[in-house]
């Protein structure tokens, strides 16, 4: 994973992926980060890892925070703070 992509696990329909995808925006902008969307919905082993924990944001250095997350929860992370 590139050290600027945040990853964010994601299907179809999933409200709660948009509502996630809204939240880390502003940070993505802030930090010059890129965001990859993610859908499990074609892949098997990520529909069974990730199917019931979506929306699931994966930072560049491979830490996963499930939902429900804050940007500032996000954010700490990255930073290490």
């Amino acid at each position: 994973m590139n050290r600027s992509e945040l990853h964010l696990y994601t299907a179809h329909n999933c409200h709660l992926c948009e509502v996630a995808e809204d939240l880390l925006q502003p940070l993505i902008e802030q930090q010059h980060l890129v965001l990859r969307k993610v859908d499990i919905g074609a892949d098997a082993d990520l529909k069974a890892a990730y199917g019931l924990r979506i929306p699931v944001v994966v930072l560049p250095n491979g830490v996963e925070k499930g939902w429900p997350f804050t940007a500032t929860q996000v954010k700490r992370l990255l930073t290490g703070v």
